[in-house]
């Protein structure tokens, strides 16, 4: 089955069990079109989950998920229910083709009133488009963030056969890598979410908003000059933290970028690419900083992006000694291992 005949699937059975979603191009998904499953509810749904017997009854949400989401949903938040760390799922913040995102109320030891999951597609749904390009040049990745090391090749080979296995290590590694990612740049003061835990197909982290409302996406907000031109200042601060870590976004616009209070957070890093060693890192930087001045132009911010990405190459790549660059590694690292003897609770898991 292709890409686009598995998302057509999906999309065929979100509308079967979710009346009220309608597809990606605002009309109401057909009832009656080409691709009506032959098979019964009940065995799509044995699909829809790796492991039925996953699906737990003591874990009840206010929060009522369609039937053909209840199965992989509760599945994949039950680690976080199970270890104390969220008591109940309140609603979804944001639905999307590779992922999905809610909202959900938090245990009091972990600090927060609500915290935001994100939930991955199931296997057979997901979309990673273009997902090579992201890979390039960057370790896989295996459960709890650390590199495949001696089975990397193994690994790789079967990713490149799309294998069972390759399929399950490659959704493991891209996961880890938007998780590892927020770490680290959490750590050094980025304006990122806080990553609080991950389970196998599901990432646990600070959510922004209220109760009422999730903050909404910059791309929808309309701003004053003088207030555009101090939000560009810090997306580009923050593009510059990325790059002093050896990452490139990979995927960043406004509308992957949260509003909330006079403030942003940069959010969905899974496609994070390495800065050196990525044969594409050069043209994908220049096209992040070219999506989010398309939107800070429209707000009325003078921005040039090419010459912005032009220099922003320059000082991080192009004219960067080595050892000056093992010096700014070295610098980092010591304020990272600073906040953690200063926080030594920060990181919950």
């Amino acid at each position: 089955m292709t890409r686009k005949e598995s998302m057509d699937l999906y999309e065929y059975y979100e509308a079967q069990y979710d009346p009220s979603w309608v597809n990606p191009n605002g009309r109401p998904q057909k009832r009656n079109g080409q691709h009506k499953p032959k098979k019964a509810p009940v065995e799509v749904l044995a699909e829809l989950v790796d492991d039925p017997s996953d699906i737990t009854q003591g874990f009840e949400t206010s929060y009522r998920p369609s039937q053909y989401e209840q199965g992989w949903l509760l599945s994949s938040m039950l680690p976080f229910y199970e270890e104390g760390l969220i008591t109940d799922v309140l609603f979804k913040v944001k639905g999307g083709k590779e992922a999905s995102v809610y909202c959900c109320q938090a245990h009091p030891v972990t600090g927060f009133d609500l915290l935001a999951v994100k939930v991955y597609r199931p296997r057979m749904f997901r979309n990673l488009r273009n997902d090579k390009m992201y890979r390039q040049g960057r370790e896989i990745l295996v459960a709890g963030g650390r590199p495949a090391g001696r089975d990397s090749g193994y690994i790789e080979r079967a990713i490149r056969n799309k294998s069972g296995f390759g399929q399950q290590a490659a959704h493991t590694s891209w996961l880890m890598y938007e998780f590892t990612a927020l770490e680290s740049l959490y750590q050094v003061g980025a304006s990122v979410p806080r990553p609080i835990h991950a389970s196998d197909n599901a990432i646990l982290m600070t959510y922004h908003g209220d109760e009422r409302i999730a903050a909404p996406t910059l791309n929808t907000i309309a701003l004053e000059p003088d207030e555009a031109r101090g939000l560009f200042r810090q997306v580009l601060h923050n593009v510059e933290l990325m790059m002093q870590l050896g990452m490139i976004h990979g995927d960043l616009s406004a509308y992957n970028i949260l509003y909330w209070e006079g403030g942003i957070t940069l959010i969905d890093f899974p496609q994070v690419v390495n800065l050196h060693t990525n044969e594409k890192a050069r043209f994908i930087l220049g096209r992040d900083i070219e999506r989010i001045c398309e939107y800070f132009i429209q707000q009325g911010v003078d921005c040039h992006p090419r010459r912005i990405a032009e220099d922003l190459w320059r000082r991080h790549v192009q004219d960067l000694d080595p050892e000056d660059q093992k010096a700014d590694l070295s610098v980092l690292l010591a304020r990272l291992e600073k906040e953690q003897e200063s926080h030594p609770g920060r990181a919950i898991s």
